[in-house]
């Protein structure tokens, strides 16, 4: 007998039934065949289907515990974020790479067994990529971001991976949101704009409603992001690790790199004329750079905290949205790296290199940082899309100096030939080889750190100060520094048409800095909202309350460290200088000049109306057709005839002030400064340099940077 369908009884219709339901009648059976989706009044589930009650926080054992292996939901969200672009990098798209060597100091056998840190005769290969974060590969080099900085060490332990940053902390502190800031800065899925920037409503509604971003988004509002060259940037690991040393001790570090040419960065208008007369000028910087024998170097340092002081700082070592300040830790410098080698192929190394925080060596280890265990997932699982398979470390940029012996086998692209019958263990037929390492002969062990915990989705309370260290860092910037912060968030929020979320992210700005929230709000024709700030990060069953955004107090109020105005000022290498001439230049000077700066390690070019020779011998490396002020670091006006006409000298010459570079003007360039729409401005000026023998004083102001006092001083609003 045929059986009759009889609607389910009120209330107890499933999920999906109830979704049928509110379809029209001939659509319900092809409901499962849908190729569009709209999630709008929809509940969140796994793509089998299951509700999920929490999206915010992976799986750990304890709320400061490891993640788990078994943590379904964080696989499937992070593989499938993992695996959505093909061939380029999800995120790092846009790189450069560069060979070189590490020399270590030796000074840190005490806390370490990692060789490769203490043997101070041996020169270990590096190979590092710097990159943006948002862009596509085609992007511009000097868009508003967060800079890579991953290096690989070839060590004769293996190959150790330090994939960081040019900032300290990130915008999230569990890698189960990674893949929605992603979402949330790269363009928009309905019209793919804008490219490589964060000024747009996604991002900044997802910033708004993750108060814990507060922090990061102080350094990536500053000068930070917009570095006058990859050779001109800190480095750092980001998350907190272990060393572990002979004795088996262990104890928590952080890394830094510090360049050796000082942290610089360029204009934000500047910036965006860079964009379009170079977007490739960093790249282009650090290639000419290594190609003229003018090496990047930085020194790698570290900050080591004994286990035992763990729980003794104002927030929690294992949040990567904070930093330990330098007054409280210092750092000790363990070893220099220079790159001296630029790559012989692009794609080949730099766009085939695939780093790992899982490739460490023995003498280091990781620590429970929610974000660092995603992310020892996530950098492999990327890798199989990306290049093809499970044998990219068998590409010659990712292969290591030491040999490789496992029962790994075949796969897509293999290139190793292995001999033998077996490819098991144990095995009695090939003398059980390849053999197990004892830790005394090398072999890594894990650290044995003791967990005793609930398995359980949540954070520790020790998490939720969001707005002590983006105070800390705002407090701690110069007066300049803290206006250019002022005007990146008054442009970036400006390009937000939704009003809502930029009264929302004024909210969070008010719980950094009174005066900060009020600057950007009149700069946007707005109040300064009250009320708490929302934490939209919670699971379906958390309470708000339970999740509230804290500021805490911060030991520290001031750390000189943060703030770039204090950084090293005492060279100019490699920076580049136009000098601009025409026709009845006085070739002695101007040679003497030239000489002088490339003693001292500048590049020096001769800028003039047109190319060829200009006059006694002197030829123009540019015109002013072609040249721009924004492709130098500072200018020095030789004179000619006719200069004081000329309007993109007159051009260059203005821009150049805006931006705060250093101008020198020697005898008999008078006209030319009176033509420009500066003259009646420096007389103070420390940064304008007239009269003759000028060189030192003009060599002696370049070291300085930019005289970014220059710019105009703020009055908070009423």
């Amino acid at each position: 007998m045929e059986k009759k369908n009889t609607p389910p009884k009120k209330g107890t219709e499933s999920a999906i039934d109830q979704k049928l339901a509110r379809q029209p009648e001939n659509a319900k059976t092809e409901n499962l065949k849908a190729h569009t989706a709209d999630a709008t009044g929809e509940s969140m589930t796994t793509n089998t289907g299951l509700a999920i009650n929490d999206d915010q926080n992976s799986l750990k054992a304890g709320d400061r515990g490891p993640s788990l292996l078994e943590d379904f939901i964080l696989r499937e969200k992070i593989t499938h974020f993992d695996h959505e672009r093909i061939p380029e990098r999800v995120v790092h798209a846009r790189g450069s790479g560069a060979h070189g060597i590490f020399k270590a100091y030796g000074n840190v056998s005490k806390a370490t067994k990692a060789k490769f840190l203490l043997d101070t005769e041996r020169e270990t290969p590096v190979f590092v990529r710097f990159s943006t974060v948002a862009g596509s590969k085609g992007s511009t080099d000097l868009a508003r971001d967060v800079r890579g900085f991953a290096v690989r060490f070839y060590t004769e332990e293996g190959n150790f991976d330090l994939v960081g940053n040019n900032m300290p902390v990130f915008f999230i502190q569990d890698a189960m949101k990674f893949p929605d800031l992603i979402h949330a800065v790269k363009p928009e899925p309905d019209n793919e704009i804008p490219q490589a920037a964060s000024a747009h409503d996604t991002f900044w509604d997802f910033i708004s409603l993750t108060p814990e971003s507060a922090h990061m988004i102080m350094w990536a509002m500053s000068d930070r992001a917009i570095p006058r060259s990859l050779r001109m940037m800190e480095g750092f690991g980001v998350h907190t690790f272990r060393f572990i040393n002979e004795a088996g001790k262990a104890s928590f570090v952080k890394f830094h790199w510090k360049p050796l040419l000082g942290v610089h960065a360029v204009a934000w208008d500047e910036a965006q004329n860079i964009s379009g007369k170079d977007s490739d000028f960093h790249r282009r910087d650090l290639w000419d750079a290594i190609e003229s024998g003018s090496f990047p170097e930085w020194e790698l340092g570290v900050q080591i905290i004994p286990e035992e002081d763990e729980f003794k700082f104002d927030f929690d070592l294992l949040d990567p949205t904070k930093l330990v300040p330098e007054e409280l830790v210092p750092v000790e410098r363990i070893g220099k790296m220079t790159l001296n080698r630029n790559p012989d192929n692009f794609f080949a190394e730099t766009e085939q290199v695939a780093f790992h925080l899982g490739h460490i060596v023995p003498g280091i280890d990781f620590s429970n940082d929610p974000l660092l265990q995603g992310r020892l997932f996530s950098y492999t699982d990327t890798q199989l899309s990306r290049l093809g398979g499970p044998n990219f470390q068998e590409i010659p940029i990712n292969r290591p100096l030491n040999a490789v012996h496992n029962n790994q086998r075949d796969g897509h692209m293999r290139q190793m030939i292995n001999k033998g019958k077996t490819s098991y263990g144990p095995n009695s037929l090939g003398n059980n080889d390849p053999q197990q390492v004892k830790e005394a002969d090398g072999g890594f062990v894990s650290y044995q750190e003791r967990i005793e915990a609930r398995k359980t989705r949540a954070r520790n309370k020790s998490f939720f100060d969001h707005f002590s260290q983006a105070s800390l860092f705002f407090n701690s910037q110069s007066q300049p520094e803290k206006n250019h912060i002022i005007d990146a968030l008054t442009f970036e929020l400006g390009k937000v048409k939704t009003v809502a979320v930029r009264e929302r992210m004024l909210g969070v700005l008010l719980q950094i800095d009174t005066a900060l929230a009020k600057m950007v709000a009149d700069g946007l024709g707005l109040q300064v909202p009250e009320g708490p700030v929302l934490n939209q990060n919670i699971p379906a069953d958390g309470d708000p309350a339970d999740y509230a955004p804290v500021k805490g107090k911060s030991a520290v109020k001031i750390s000189p460290a943060l703030s770039m105005a204090n950084t090293i000022k005492d060279t100019i290498k490699s920076r580049k200088i136009a000098i601009l001439a025409a026709e009845g230049v006085k070739a002695q000077s101007l040679n003497a000049v030239k000489a002088a700066l490339e003693a001292e390690g500048a590049v020096a070019e001769v800028i003039a109306p047109k190319l060829g020779l200009i006059d006694d011998g002197i030829e123009a490396d540019q015109s002013f057709l072609g040249a721009a002020s924004v492709l130098f670091d500072a200018v020095y006006v030789a004179g000619g005839k006719g200069l004081d006409a000329e309007a993109n000298a007159l051009h260059f010459l203005n821009e150049a002030f805006k931006h705060c570079k250093v101008i020198a003007f020697e005898d008999g360039t008078e006209a030319i400064l009176a033509a420009t729409g500066f003259s009646q401005k420096v007389k103070d000026d420390p940064g304008v340099i007239i009269g003759k023998d000028l060189i030192n004083d003009f060599i002696t102001a370049i070291k300085g940077h930019r005289v970014w006092e220059r710019e105009k001083s703020r009055l908070i609003p009423a």
